[in-house]
């Protein structure tokens, strides 16, 4: 059996148990020399149609590296700044409230910030926003305010309080949904026409966007859910129709081959998007001595508890996660990844010249199955680089 016939086992098992309904994935070196590219089962649960490797996924947060590299473009220009406050670019961002606890008959206790939130603090999640799915005074909050809970692509919960104060500690956030909007505000243009012009032509990436080309919406997957008994429901896809809202941290459809160009070019250095000075808040650390937590759910069918790599310390650049130490499938410390809501995930190792991805379509997030076949991917990966 060739080494790539027993990935294609691995992910055809996975199928075959009913664990995923369709995953594509893909690996590479940093010259584009494809390791490993494939895709198994169907588009919908029910359906024959199979998953391609040019099948559309909905990304969800892997939007937020690409929101991120459009943001440090703007930033090079000298049209905003790493630490400059947010609100001198978009005065919805101005006096934000910070929740303090609550009253006697359960209403939400605000005060004002003591501190302005920062283009670094929305970029690297130390904001002091976060999302309700993984922090139970939010989602008491939400409640108590009315403010509805579904996940809706088109429409970000943006006018939230901050759980903490600007700068204080990491946590999960809607910050780069509020950087997707700072974006616009520079620019003048929707998030999605800036990024088409400024990383997606230039890149080629003809299969992403917030809104879906007859094309994509033709190859498109569909959304699943668990069920209690384990098998996975697919959901309406509904018509296509471009997004109320072009949301910089979670709208952006694409293809595996459409993100690995990006992930590539963020490998070599991204001589096509950003100056060599700037790729440093890219690839390093950017929060200092903060360092990410785990995701505790307070939502068990839209997601899972989170952390990858449970003791191996992780910190924020200004686009990714990065592990500081290297990881036991291989992945070199300094490595950037991070993941979407749909159990789409991807990783970049600078030092060892690759990258990888792995797309499903389904909740709840951080599915062992799918997070099985993303570490079985890299140490096969690992395992064979010469």
């Amino acid at each position: 059996m060739s080494s790539t016939a027993s990935l294609d086992t691995m992910f055809q098992t996975a199928v075959a148990s009913g664990k995923v309904a369709g995953v594509a994935a893909m690996a590479a070196r940093a010259d584009g020399t494809v390791l490993y590219q494939g895709a198994h089962g169907v588009r919908r649960v029910g359906d024959a149609q199979p998953v391609t490797d040019d099948t559309v996924f909905w990304l969800a947060s892997m939007t937020k590296a690409i929101t991120c590299v459009g943001m440090l473009q703007l930033i090079e220009q000298g049209r905003a700044a790493m630490d400059q406050p947010a609100a001198e670019l978009l005065p919805a961002l101005a006096n934000p409230q910070v929740l303090t606890g609550w009253s006697a008959d359960g209403k939400p206790q605000l005060r004002p910030a003591s501190k302005p939130i920062t283009v670094r603090h929305l970029l690297t999640h130390t904001n002091g926003m976060n999302i309700f799915m993984w922090d139970p005074d939010m989602a008491r909050y939400m409640e108590t305010t009315g403010t509805p809970r579904e996940i809706d692509p088109d429409e970000p919960k943006l006018n939230l309080p901050l759980m903490f104060e600007p700068g204080e500690r990491w946590q999960y956030s809607s910050g780069i949904d509020w950087a997707g909007v700072v974006m616009e505000a520079i620019t003048g243009k929707k998030l999605g026409v800036y990024l088409k012009e400024a990383i997606f032509d230039p890149l080629g990436m003809d299969s992403t966007g917030f809104a879906r080309t007859d094309s994509m919406y033709a190859r498109q997957a569909s959304l699943h859910l668990r069920q209690a008994d384990g098998s996975l429901a697919p959901q309406q896809m509904g018509p296509n129709r471009p997004p109320r809202i072009e949301r910089g941290g979670g709208g952006l459809y694409s293809t595996t081959g459409d993100y690995m160009t990006f992930m590539l070019e963020l490998l070599n250095d991204g001589g096509r998007l950003l100056k060599p000075e700037t790729m440093p808040l890219v690839r390093e650390n950017q929060m200092g001595d903060l360092r990410v937590t785990p995701m505790i759910t307070t939502n068990p069918p839209l997601s899972y508890d989170a952390e990858f790599f449970p003791g191996v310390p992780k910190a924020w650049t200004a686009a990714f996660l990065t592990n500081l130490e290297d990881a036991p499938t291989g992945r070199s410390a300094g490595s950037l990844a991070w993941a979407g809501l749909t159990n789409c995930y991807q990783w970049i190792d600078p030092k060892k010249g690759v990258a990888g991805i792995v797309l499903a379509q389904h909740h709840p997030f951080a599915d062992p199955a799918v997070l099985d076949l993303l570490y079985g991917l890299e140490r096969h990966v690992y395992e064979h680089l010469a």
